[in-house]
């Protein structure tokens, strides 16, 4: 376990040096095109603040993304005290406590360390499942917090959010730009500029999806460790399975942060999916029953 958590530390450097690398490739696809440095400079040096500013203010964004609220024991004393005893049974800090109204049952961690943690449901998940399945889910939750997934899932989450940002730009300058200026440059390097902007968001997601699959096994036996129940676990996630559909607010950079896939099933979501099927992970836990 604290290898993992280690490798997680580690992985986080990678991945910040690589989005800046990516950013940077772009950047001086645009620069040479343009036939304008500064705009390589430039485009490094936001991408640079942006990644600090999203470190420390990613977890909010995907709060407000998701449609997540802050909630209190008063609010919801049921799911309230099923954080507040894993978090004790963790010997975690308390987490922030959220909700978010919608019928699809999911849950998910975020935020930059145990310390600056907050966990989210949906009230579809606590109408489906009884109180051993919600605290199988949360203890799967609190294990992305302990294991610092939760770190490695925000920084991903502002890779896909800035590269799809910086994407979406290249487009309108290619269609939208200065035509008299874009007509002095290569077509070759037009060419460039198009299959950068579209092959970027697929790198963001191809590293999403190999981030994040092995660490939802991990947080599924961590969560049946802490709660020495593993059928509690497996019956979530049958639930899980049985109950899926997509969330009302949808978004590709916050589908990693989920214990179950929030988005509408289709070929390419399916594809790029962070999440290993549910079955196998219930595979899992079944072999590895007597071993817990």
């Amino acid at each position: 376990m604290y290898k993992q958590i280690a490798e997680n530390k580690r992985r986080t450097i990678y991945i910040i040096v690589g989005f800046v690398l990516m950013i940077g490739v772009i950047a001086g696809v645009f620069a040479w095109v343009y036939n304008d440095v500064w705009i390589a400079v430039w485009t490094v040096v936001v991408a640079i603040i942006y990644a600090v500013i999203q470190y420390y203010a990613s977890s909010s964004i995907a709060m407000a993304m998701t449609g997540a609220k802050e909630i209190t024991k008063k609010d919801q004393p049921r799911f309230y005290n099923i954080v507040e005893n894993l978090s004790i049974t963790t010997g975690l800090p308390m987490p922030k406590v959220y909700m978010i109204d919608d019928k699809a049952p999911n849950a998910f961690a975020t935020g930059r360390d145990p310390k600056h943690a907050a966990v989210a449901a949906t009230t579809g998940l606590l109408d489906i499942m009884d109180d051993k399945e919600v605290t199988a889910v949360m203890a799967h939750e609190m294990s992305h917090v302990k294991n610092y997934d939760i770190r490695v899932s925000m920084i991903v989450f502002g890779l896909v959010c800035v590269v799809g940002l910086i994407s979406d730009l290249a487009f309108r300058m290619m269609f939208y730009g200065d035509r008299r200026r874009n007509n002095e440059g290569s077509p070759v390097g037009y060419a460039l500029v198009i299959l950068a902007a579209i092959l970027a968001p697929v790198f963001a997601s191809i590293a999403q999806m190999a981030v994040s699959r092995q660490r939802e096994y991990l947080a599924d036996a961590s969560a049946v460790n802490i709660t020495r129940y593993p059928e509690g676990m497996i019956s979530a996630l049958k639930k899980l399975q049985s109950h899926s559909q997509p969330m009302k607010s949808q978004n590709i950079a916050t589908e990693a942060l989920y214990i179950n896939n929030p988005l509408r099933k289709g070929f390419f979501s399916n594809l790029f999916s962070s999440h290993p099927p549910i079955e196998k992970r219930i595979e899992r836990l079944e072999h590895g029953k007597k071993n817990f």
